[in-house]
């Protein structure tokens, strides 16, 4: 038989059915059973909104969300924008969302850190402390989250009072008033300084990329370090010049019964910052573990006969390569970590879940409250998700 008769490339396409209406045609089956699904679910969809509308009718409730732009009456002891009881609805579920991504990024930066050395920990030489890892991984994990909320929301409230709060270094404070720490005194002039080093940082990174782009063309290594020291720590120090921005350090101080200046970390936050960091971590560190046991031995094998430190083994050829199995299951525990955020309530953190359920009590817009919540969670939930899986697809592997 010839070679042309066994090449897939010159074999012919089988022909086409006709479309047939008829039953037996496996395409008109397809089409009536998608439509009838459409049907379904928009009968059911409309059926539960005019029957909703109904009941809203009949008990004289308002519908609609007018309501954001009346004066709220609400205090909230912790906002990252101005805020007074005086403000607007809007306003009051603003400083909501913002409370719940300080929890969010914080958290998902420490648990991201702490579960990845816990993870390291765990495969470490050292009996003792691959045990103490080994431990402590499956003892948060097997204790609910909300147990473990309410344990360091206990234990921040049995802290002694401010005059007798605990002072490990000069201007740290802790007490059942919270974490008092040395700040600045803040002004317009630290924000454009602050948006510089993030420019830095930006443009530091595409320089990088541009360096190792020309490397690979005339195999010519280019030093990344002094832009990225000029960009990241030069710009920033000039627009803090240029503009005047104030260093005056602002020291937490004794006055009275509580503590004057400084940054208020509120005991709150701190044991929900806590948990959730401890609990994701948790389960990061065993992510991080299978990540790095499903690197071929012969990689190990390979660097060590280049004679790699094991710090530079593992940072330099061992994680990069384990990324690529941990990056997707790594943004699940995002994801949980940003939705358990909502178990703030049980412990007085005011997050958007708090905020809005007050907001609903007031006006009696249960549906349009609860709407914001699912769709803030919705939204956060969608940006994670979107950019870890844009950096899970620039690491991913390319078959040559």
């Amino acid at each position: 038989m010839s070679q042309s008769s066994t090449d897939p490339r010159h074999m012919k396409a089988p022909p086409k059915k006709a479309f047939r209406l008829s039953w037996r045609d496996e395409r008109v089956r397809s089409i009536v059973w998608q439509v009838l699904i459409v049907g379904l679910v928009v009968a059911v969809v409309w059926w539960l909104a005019s029957n909703t509308a109904r009941n809203l009718e009949v008990r004289r409730i308002a519908t609609g969300f007018g309501f954001l732009w009346r004066e709220a009456g609400l205090p909230i002891g912790e906002h990252l924008i101005e805020y007074s009881p005086t403000s607007t609805y809007f306003r009051a579920l603003a400083v909501g969302v913002l409370n719940t991504l300080k929890v969010a990024v914080v958290g998902v930066i420490l648990a991201t850190v702490f579960g990845t050395l816990v993870g390291i920990a765990r495969l470490s030489r050292n009996w003792l402390l691959g045990k103490i890892a080994a431990v402590y991984v499956e003892v948060v994990r097997d204790v609910p989250l909300l147990l473990q909320l309410l344990f360091w929301y206990t234990i921040m409230q049995s802290l002694p009072v401010p005059r007798q709060s605990l002072h490990p270094v000069e201007g740290v404070f802790l007490s059942n008033r919270g974490l008092k720490l040395p700040w600045i005194e803040w002004t317009d002039a630290h924000n454009w300084a602050l948006l510089g080093l993030v420019a830095g940082a930006v443009a530091t990174w595409f320089y990088a990329r541009s360096a190792r782009a020309k490397q690979m063309q005339d195999g010519q290594p280019r030093r990344v370090w002094p832009a990225g020291l000029a960009l990241i720590l030069g710009l920033p120090i000039l627009i803090w010049a240029v503009l005047g921005a104030p260093f005056t350090p602002d020291i937490p101080a004794l006055r009275g019964f509580n503590f004057q200046g400084g940054l208020t970390v509120s005991p709150e936050y701190f044991a929900l910052l806590l948990g959730l960091v401890m609990y994701t971590s948790a389960f990061i560190a065993e992510i991080v573990r299978a990540g790095i046991t499903s690197v071929p031995q012969g990689q190990w094998e390979a660097a060590q006969a280049l004679g790699l430190r094991p710090g530079t083994m593992l940072r330099q050829v061992i994680l990069p390569q384990a990324l690529r199995v941990i990056i997707p299951p790594m943004t699940s525990q995002y994801l949980n970590l940003t939705k358990n955020s909502s178990l703030a309530v049980a412990i007085g953190y005011q997050d958007i879940v708090s905020i809005a359920n007050t907001v609903l009590n007031q006006t009696g817009q249960a549906i349009e409250g609860i709407a914001i919540i699912m769709l803030v969670y919705l939204t956060i939930s969608l940006s994670i998700s979107l950019f870890m899986n844009w950096y899970n697809t620039r690491i991913a592997l390319v078959e040559r």
